[in-house]
């Protein structure tokens, strides 16, 4: 019997943990963000929302073009040097006096994390054997969603007495400590001249055969914009005081999940894998739509947490299946762009029929969209046995 390589290497416990460092940093501007606009900037509604969807903007935008240099240049370049644009862009706050400097620094901000996460995100990736690439996409995204979930807490606790001044200094020191870290990693790919003179990546801006399984991606990311945005709202209507328990709920799970169930994309394959993510996704939210309880919200929110905990090392996994490693950042880039777009036009859209109808009305209609993700996942993803008679 084949022995399968070992996953745990010193370099992809370095990148992760690079990793780590950057997205708490990025966590703990999630609630201060809107604070620092509200408070010290003048700024409402509307302004909270472009300084804070200004970052995703930059980032979704410059995606797919860091995704090609990558791919030429390397991934250890992207890694430093967008942890360090991000550093800058956290230390210039400092002197962000209206809400138009703010953003001009939230726009830097994002473009180092198109070229951050995508550079990270592909190093942890080429570093694992192919056998434990599902895996180590599920122990990357513990990472990033390790340090959005404890980012928020530490910079709650930075913030008391209201000096933002700290906060734009630690998140600042955390960036430059990625940075840091990254000068350490290994470079796993620099193209040959030969492969840029034959690679598909280059011919147009988005990487062709990483757009399915973005779209896939994209259909069943927007419930979950969804969820963010109307569960702190919905909880009142339901009897409930506050939403920390059920956030809370679903930040537990998914990291337990992603642990516990790290090796289940590589076992079942993108397409068994990805087929029960955006399933029980659908269920999860159709059931907070119909059952308006709290134990209709909890256990919808137990079940949407199962299927998202698979969902994006699913489609990860399925992006790079036959991706030539001359050709991986771009396809990190595309597909990664498709789970920004997500976010900011998911929360529009979802927005939109809450407007029309009511927040359990947006529920089920992301629903809706992951079901029309698992349709298209069919169509676009191989099935096991036909990956075994390709190879």
């Amino acid at each position: 019997m084949k022995e399968i390589p070992s996953l745990w290497s010193p370099a992809f416990v370095l990148v992760v943990s690079c990793g780590l460092a950057y997205f708490l940093a990025i966590g703990t501007l999630l609630p201060t963000v809107p604070k620092f606009v509200q408070q010290r900037l003048g700024g409402g509604s509307v302004g909270v929302g472009v300084a804070v969807g200004a970052f995703s903007f930059g980032a979704v935008v410059l995606r797919p073009f860091v995704g090609r240099l990558g791919d030429r240049l390397g991934r250890k370049i992207l890694i430093v040097g967008g942890a360090l644009i991000v550093a800058i862009a956290y230390a210039a706050v400092h002197l962000a006096t209206s809400l138009p400097a703010l953003v001009a620094t939230r726009l830097l901000a994002g473009a180092g994390e198109a070229a951050f996460f995508v550079g990270a995100g592909t190093m942890a990736t080429d570093l694992a054997p192919a056998e434990r690439r599902g895996e180590a996409v599920s122990y990357w995204s513990v990472a990033v969603y390790g340090g959005l979930a404890l980012g928020p807490v530490l910079g709650e606790k930075v913030l008391a007495g209201g000096n933002f001044g700290r906060i734009w200094t630690l998140s600042a020191a955390l960036t430059l400590g990625a940075a840091v870290l990254g000068t350490f990693t290994r470079e796993t790919h620099r193209a040959t001249a030969e492969e840029r003179a034959s690679s598909d990546a280059a011919s147009t801006i988005l990487y062709r055969p990483a757009v399915g399984p973005g779209v896939v991606l994209f259909l069943g990311m927007i419930g979950l914009a969804g969820f963010a945005e109307f569960v702190p709202l919905y909880v009142h209507e339901i009897g409930m005081e506050d939403s920390a328990t059920v956030l809370l709920t679903y930040g537990l799970l998914i990291l337990a999940l992603r642990l516990a169930g790290a090796k289940v994309p590589d076992r079942l394959g993108p397409r068994v894998t990805g087929t029960l993510a955006t399933g029980l996704s659908a269920l999860g939210l159709v059931v907070m739509g119909l059952v308006a309880t709290p134990l209709g919200l909890y256990g919808g929110t137990v079940i949407f947490a199962v299927g998202m905990s698979q969902l994006y090392p699913a489609i990860l996994l399925l992006a790079f299946d036959g991706v030539p490693v001359s050709e991986r950042s771009a396809a990190m880039g595309t597909v990664s762009s498709f789970f920004d777009a997500a976010s900011g036009l998911g929360a529009i859209a979802l927005g939109g029929v809450a407007a029309i109808t009511s927040h359990r009305g947006s529920f089920i209609a992301g629903g809706v969209m992951c079901l029309a993700a698992l349709a298209l996942l069919r169509r676009v993803a191989p099935s096991r046995e036909r990956l075994v008679a390709t190879t």
